[in-house]
């Protein structure tokens, strides 16, 4: 019983040494510790910034009754604005497309099929993405330079196969939840209430109220000194880096 006892209190002795030598290597190695938890991949949701500046965006995958609404209501404002457009979408609306495109809109990559890109091998998610890509190319003769991964979902996988051909995962930090149904007041003082320097607000060309709230939206943010432009001219050029929350930052 004795020697038991002994053996126990030697394994706790070693167990607690252990826990005290790890304490210790976090402490004096924050830094090799730090890296180790951001190992994880991350898309840009939004972006430091000191001045009142953002970016607008919308997703293009299956309707195109506002389509033009939209291009109109920018217009208006002369507002720049970035569609995230489905391979399949410009399949069926070249012309919108175009529309997008001779308006000054970015018109940007948001993958092939509208696929689970999370389900899909590298070479998968390179070939889709490619594939929207020509599309978008043969019809505005640019080619995209940023992709938004369908239903917003993204593993290190996607994010890695997307940056390897250059191109930049772009997420959003404020969801106007227009696709929701949500009525224009809702939406307007959703997206008014949660826009901060550097955002990337969230949008869909079909949703049911977005072309009512849309100008009100514009206006108030107007009104508070902030500033419309394209993704492509938000993010910061490398080198950056990106915190947890995804947010980009100047290296």
């Amino acid at each position: 019983m004795k020697m038991f006892l002994f053996k126990r209190k030697i394994l706790t002795a070693a167990v607690c040494l252990l826990l005290a030598a790890g304490m210790f290597y976090v402490v004096n190695h924050p830094a090799i510790v730090g890296a180790a938890a951001a190992a994880r991949q991350l898309p840009i949701y939004c972006v430091q910034r000191d001045q009142k500046v953002l970016s607008i965006s919308f997703d293009a995958a299956w309707g195109n009754e506002d389509t033009q609404m939209l291009i109109d209501i920018l217009g208006k404002y002369k507002i720049k604005a970035t569609f995230f457009v489905v391979g399949e979408w410009v399949d069926k609306y070249p012309e919108s497309v175009k529309a997008l495109h001779d308006a000054g809109h970015e018109v940007m990559n948001h993958s092939n099929t509208h696929a689970h890109m999370s389900q899909l091998s590298k070479d998968e998610i390179i070939a889709d993405v490619e594939a929207c890509n020509d599309k978008i190319e043969a019809v505005t003769g640019v080619r995209p330079t940023l992709i938004r991964p369908p239903y917003g979902e993204y593993d290190d996988n996607v994010i890695t196969a997307i940056r390897s051909i250059g191109m930049e995962p772009i997420q959003w930090d404020v969801d106007s939840l227009d696709w929701k149904d949500l009525s224009a007041p809702e939406i307007t003082k959703r997206v008014t209430g949660k826009v901060q320097p550097g955002s990337i607000v969230l949008f869909h060309n079909a949703a049911l109220h977005t072309p009512e709230a849309l100008p009100g939206i514009i206006e108030t943010l107007l009104q508070d000194g902030y500033t419309f432009v394209p993704i492509s001219e938000i993010i910061l050029p490398q080198p950056y880096t990106i915190d947890h929350t995804g947010r980009q930052l100047p290296a």
